[in-house]
């Protein structure tokens, strides 16, 4: 396998971040660029030539890959030349062979490269807005099928329209992807000659060919619907044959009280703090470990939830129990912030542009995570260290293995101690109207789906209130 020049690697695992491209995905893209280089040597390609990408492409076919990890090959290898032609044409490398290539990974098992305190800040969530500002916004870049239509300005267009209505960074990264995808499948075809009946044939293919649920092809056809409306300005909802895929009722899982008892007590700090504040509060994940010191007030004992999903702020009573465990956690975080303070401390991730408006914000106390990570977090662009909170992958992981443990024959993940907070409380006899408040949601109707969860304690036979 060839080896990757250092000055190389390092350029295109920057370019990457600015691209904006997750951290989990840039390791394999750096992976697939490696088999690529192989191939071309091997075989006695050019890698600058148009023609070695497809022939890159025929071997992982003929080699049996999944389409998923051919059209992933496909962006690591289109980014890889996008950097060539931002930047000027890269120097001709000499790769190094190594001795044994065949202890190598085959491509359709990419090995994990070392973990490093080293993250692109583009993809650190925040409760805000889901996403830490950076640099200035890059220019989201499409990818090009051989032959096919060059779909930048679709992209760069599909990024404004929903920058400009200020939906969340994972809205974008979503029906970004899905609108890749529709490139991929037309083989990029003109975007001036897509017509409607080009989506029916996506979404058939979904269904039929792919397999995919209801609710991924009912995102898939949001998606094009926002393309179509705001890119393309056309309007294919008036138009017969578009069928929209049926979503079958969801029950929630639910963990008994004792259940939730046993999984907690399987976990440790902070770990097992954030599961029962979770469970306590009705908190989703992302919520949970976005909260800051000033989300706390122990006076009136109120947690303040600001800007959760849909943009919607609420107020959830701390529970009692909490209360002591809560003020240590609080304790901690401070002892860590003065720490941090007599360190290279560059401040906490902020959100928007605070940061610009309030200088020594990022430093301030009221703005900590309060449960912050273990490390700062160095940022490559600007050589900052800055702290991030508890990742999620962190909890979940441990989660995972508290479940393990406990032996609960249930499908348990961080959402479902939610899903038990409100199925736990309606129990509880409270009011329908009540938990729809505490969960955050909009619509009493989608707070209704926790009936189905508990046993029903409701008298059958009809009375009279004149008999009561």
């Amino acid at each position: 396998m060839n080896k990757i020049p250092n000055q190389l690697s390092d350029r295109y695992t920057s370019f990457l971040k600015r691209q904006r491209v997750p951290p989990a995905q840039q390791r394999y893209y750096i992976k697939w660029l490696r088999y690529y280089l192989d191939f071309c040597h091997k075989y006695n390609f050019d890698n600058n030539a148009t023609e070695s990408l497809p022939a890159f492409l025929k071997k992982l076919k003929e080699k049996n890959q999944p389409e998923k990890l051919r059209v992933q090959a496909h962006q690591a290898i289109s980014r890889y030349r996008e950097l060539k032609t931002a930047g000027g044409k890269t120097n001709q490398h000499n790769f190094v062979r190594k001795k044994n290539p065949a202890k190598e990974n085959p491509p359709s098992t990419p090995s994990s490269p070392i973990k490093e305190k080293v993250f692109n800040q583009s993809v650190c969530k925040d409760k805000r807005n889901n996403s830490i500002p950076g640099k200035s916004d890059v220019q989201l870049v499409s990818t090009r099928e051989p032959g096919g239509a060059d779909w930048t300005g679709t992209f760069n267009e599909l990024r404004n329209c929903i920058k400009l209505r200020h939906y969340s960074p994972r809205t974008l990264k979503t029906y970004t992807s899905w609108t890749r995808k529709f490139q991929t499948f037309l083989k990029s075809k003109d975007p001036q000659l897509i017509e409607v009946q080009d989506v029916k044939d996506f979404l058939t293919w979904l269904a039929v060919d792919q397999g995919v649920s209801a609710a991924s092809q009912n995102l898939a056809f949001n998606a094009l619907l926002f393309l179509f409306r705001n890119v393309f300005k056309q309007e294919f909802g008036k138009i017969d044959g578009i069928v929209r895929a049926k979503r079958k009722p969801y029950i929630p899982v639910v963990l008994s009280r004792q259940e939730v008892d046993r999984v907690i007590g399987f976990m440790k700090d902070p770990h097992k703090l954030i599961i029962t504040l979770m469970y306590g509060c009705g908190l989703r994940i992302s919520e949970c470990l976005s909260l800051r010191v000033q989300n706390f007030n122990f006076d009136m004992k109120i947690l303040t939830i600001h800007d959760g999903k849909g943009k919607k702020d609420r107020t959830i009573p701390i529970p009692e129990t909490l209360m002591d465990q809560l003020q240590e956690q609080l304790e901690k975080v401070i002892q860590l912030h003065n720490q941090d303070c007599l360190t290279e401390f560059d401040g906490v991730f902020l959100y928007g542009q605070l940061e610009k408006k309030y200088k020594n914000a990022a430093k301030e106390l009221i703005w900590q995570w309060f449960f912050p990570a273990s490390g700062l977090t160095l940022i490559p662009d600007t050589k900052e260290h800055r702290r991030y909170h508890i990742h999620e992958t962190s909890l979940q992981k441990a989660l995972r293995k508290a479940v393990k443990k406990a032996m609960i024959p249930k499908r348990v993940t961080s959402h479902t101690f939610r899903h038990s907070f409100a199925s736990h409380l309606l129990q509880a006899n409270y009011d329908i109207r009540t938990i729809q408040q505490l969960l955050g949601h909009s619509d009493v109707r989608t707070t209704m789906i926790y009936t189905h969860t508990v046993k029903s304690v409701t008298i059958k036979e009809v009375k009279s209130p004149l008999d009561f």
